[in-house]
């Protein structure tokens, strides 16, 4: 029992892990958390490029005033010579030693170059009587122009500039040099700084990525919420049109599927109402009928031939029931049922019309057949055969003495056109839009008079809508009805 019980609590434990390490998996994996990831990085990236750009301009800022500093010091010593007809001449008159102290207290290098590039002072007492083989040296002396520029190998700015004494002659080149590993080790200090303010920039971007992720969510929770509502059976919620673009024409979208599965669940309910309801009127006339020859002794014979003809009427209508139901079952299946063949739909109508022609004469309804062009279509035979065949008698059933049922033919490239047009009593404007519905009927008492069961039109618009195509009604009260059908004449997947 002991170790029974440490099995239980361990296999428990493991159990919480497994469920914390899956919920920490689905909130890694989570939009929120990639936002956030997403916000963050580029955030961070900026402010990284941001501050990269600022030392680099800041640096080159620096350096660049540094030289011009510089070269305007050496133009300025280099002026000194002004006097003077020769290098000897300067140096004589103490030119150098004053050079010398100049450099020391400037803390720059001065080197002066004559004609034959050989330096004759060097402040620093390194290249004195030296040959100095230096670019910007050798462009001074052909062009006669300053130059200067940074070295960041030896870590030093030098200006390089032509001096000239009292004749037009160019006596020599000076070239001072500073190093900038001072201006180096303050500009550090100032990168150190700034690299403090950074990084508190970056933790305010990414409290900011936090923030924006959560608020960028927030309306998708709640939309979730809501299906996670829905799903759990709350089929009445539906969704606020607000926030983004995307969350509007979702939340539209969605209570548009959850208007039509709520009409479609009142549809279903509708149907077996309807279903039971029809299904069980002739077997209630039936009982009727039944339990009245029952009731009574010594039923004539007339009168018992009379109910059991009643009971016979009751049980066929009920068998149409049937029929037309298990019609619509199969037609509500997949369109690969249809058995497609090359029909002349020509012959096709004029036999379905002659099949029809005695049903006609009894209310002394004539049928016309219009034929436009022959036309051979890939149908279903037996199917486009009830489509007419249904037609052609509602036309006849719901006409008036002495009418006519006008049906025509047509085609194009593309499509066939069947018109069945008639002389009836029409269909009222309220009732229109609900003639396809099964088992409604516009007049149901009269619809009972010429066995309909309101199955016939839901049955044609299935058949149609099997072979891709669509059906338009037009009717007036008092004045007829025109169903136009509109078919492909090939059947495409």
């Amino acid at each position: 029992m002991f170790r029974d019980s440490k099995v239980s609590q361990y296999k428990k434990k493991h159990y919480k892990l497994y469920m914390a390490l899956l919920r920490l998996f689905r909130f890694l994996g989570s939009s929120i958390v990639k936002i956030f990831l997403i916000t963050s990085l580029v955030g961070i990236v900026s402010v990284h490029i941001a501050f990269f750009f600022v030392h680099y301009t800041y640096s080159y800022m620096i350096m660049d005033s540094e030289t011009a500093v510089l070269q305007t010091e050496a133009a300025v010593v280099s002026g000194e010579f002004s006097a003077y007809t020769s290098l000897d001449e300067a140096k004589r008159d103490g030119m150098y030693n004053r050079l010398v102290q100049y450099s020391s207290l400037n803390s720059v290098r001065i080197r002066i170059v004559d004609e034959s590039y050989r330096i004759v002072l060097d402040s620093y007492s390194l290249e004195t009587a030296k040959t100095i083989v230096n670019p910007r040296v050798i462009d001074v002396f052909n062009i006669g122009k300053s130059k200067s520029g940074c070295d960041k190998k030896t870590g030093e700015i030098e200006a390089v500039v032509p001096v000239y004494g009292n004749t037009p002659e160019m006596l020599g080149v000076l070239v001072m040099n500073f190093d900038y590993s001072e201006v180096g080790s303050f500009e550090k200090q100032v990168k150190d700084r700034t690299y403090t303010f950074e990084i508190i920039i970056d933790a305010v971007v990414i409290a900011f990525s936090a923030l924006f992720a959560n608020l960028s969510m927030s309306g998708y929770k709640r939309v979730f919420k809501i299906a996670e509502d829905v799903a759990s059976g709350h089929t009445d919620k539906r969704m606020e049109v607000k926030g983004s673009t995307e969350l509007r024409d979702f939340a539209c979208s969605f209570n548009e599927i959850m208007d039509k599965t709520s009409e479609l669940d009142e549809s279903r309910q509708e149907f077996v109402s309807n279903v039971s309801h029809e299904l069980k009127t002739p077997i209630t006339s039936i009982k009727v009928l039944a339990d009245s020859l029952n009731m009574q002794e010594d039923v004539p014979l007339e009168l018992y031939k009379e109910f059991m003809q009643d009971i016979a009427a009751e049980i066929d209508r009920e068998n149409k029931i049937i029929e037309d139901l298990l019609s619509l079952v199969r037609l509500d299946k997949k369109a690969s049922l249809l058995n497609l063949t090359s029909v002349n739909l020509n012959e096709l109508l004029e036999l379905v019309l002659k099949r029809l022609k005695p049903i006609a004469q009894k209310k002394n309804v004539e049928i016309l057949f219009e034929s436009f062009r022959p036309v051979v279509a890939e149908i279903d035979e037996v199917k486009f055969t009830q489509v007419i065949s249904n037609l052609v008698e509602n036309a006849i059933k719901y006409n008036v003495n002495d009418g006519w049922v006008h049906v025509s033919l047509n085609a194009d490239y593309q499509y066939f056109y069947v018109r069945v047009e008639d002389s009836g009593i029409g269909i009222p404007a309220e009732s229109q839009n609900k003639i396809f519905e099964r088992f409604y009927r516009v007049d149901k008492a009269r619809s009972r008079e010429t066995g309909g069961t309101g199955l016939g039109l839901a049955i044609v618009k299935n058949i149609i809508l099997m072979h891709h195509g669509t059906i338009k009604m037009h009717s007036e009260e008092n004045i007829g009805t025109t169903f136009t059908l509109r078919i492909p004449l090939n059947y495409v997947e």
